[in-house]
């Protein structure tokens, strides 16, 4: 069976748009979509003194039943499921994610224990799910244009393997971004400066060769900002229909779940964001 789209939902404005995003992936790819909407501990089934539980509350039910009425209205066609599952959000979604094609999540839920709050649930999640994490904010349509961001390591290039596919499924322009800075004040061009231009635009098309080949059909716009990625990514994300990194790239310690670029793109970043890592099997190659 073909792994699942999984988006978080609860009751949120942001988490409706996240069930859009959800639905039109789950489209485009012709999978199912899979809706949860997850209960805290003291939430869960509470036994009877008949031996009976008790069905869950109203409102959490129709928190399920109206996300799936949405997602089935906007793709009548699409195989849709719910479930309510009982526990801490971040634990219910990182085991989701283990048979999910990808997690998607708003950026912001309602506040209270089971809500999806940007600096918490999401950031545990795309911190360690081994699966693609988009976490969608700010909703953009018409650009036509995905970005991506890359510096070489094996998270970015599992990004640009994902941002590939995106711009192939969606008929989008490709925008490969590889932020760097030279030493030395800028004022300062010299011949070594711009011969430093030259080998990071040499990388770049390096690294994008195999997955243009792989993917014909790709229109790819190669861009080498000379500011900090963050700052570089996110500008672009502003022109975009889904901004996609790596967990972590090139910079900070090894140990790290979640890099200083992506941790700070979750917040300023003004399109759907991916987070991508590596398979286990690719890190290790």
């Amino acid at each position: 069976m073909t792994d699942p789209i999984v988006v978080g939902v609860d009751g949120s404005g942001r988490s409706l748009r996240a069930l859009l995003w959800a639905a039109h992936e789950a489209a485009l790819r012709h999978c199912p979509l899979r809706i949860i909407h997850v209960l805290p501990p003291a939430h869960s089934y509470a036994t009877s003194e008949e031996g009976r539980t008790w069905e869950k509350s109203d409102w959490d039910q129709g928190v399920a039943a109206e996300a799936t009425a949405i997602a089935r209205e906007a793709h009548p066609a699409l195989d849709v499921t719910s479930d309510l599952p009982s526990g801490t959000p971040a634990a219910v979604l990182l085991a989701e994610a283990e048979r999910a094609h990808t997690v998607v999540l708003g950026a912001k839920g309602m506040g209270g224990f089971g809500s999806l709050l940007l600096g918490s649930v999401a950031l545990q999640v795309v911190g360690h799910a081994v699966c693609p994490v988009v976490i969608v904010n700010h909703v953009t349509t018409g650009h036509r244009r995905i970005v991506v961001g890359t510096d070489g390591s094996a998270h970015s290039q599992a990004a640009l393997a994902y941002a590939f596919e995106q711009a192939s499924l969606r008929s989008a322009q490709l925008q490969a971004v590889h932020a760097w800075s030279h030493p030395g004040p800028h004022a300062y061009v010299s011949s070594a400066q711009d011969a430093m231009a030259k080998e990071r635009l040499q990388f770049l098309e390096e690294w994008l060769a195999p997955l243009r080949e792989e993917h014909p059909d790709v229109e790819v716009v190669e861009q080498l900002p000379d500011e900090d990625p963050v700052v570089a990514l996110a500008r672009a994300s502003d022109r975009a229909d889904l901004l996609v990194v790596g967990s972590r790239g090139l910079g900070g310690f090894h140990g790290l779940a979640l890099g200083s670029v992506s941790h700070h793109l979750l917040q300023f970043s003004q399109c759907p964001l991916a987070i991508i890592r590596p398979r286990p099997q690719a890190m290790s190659a």
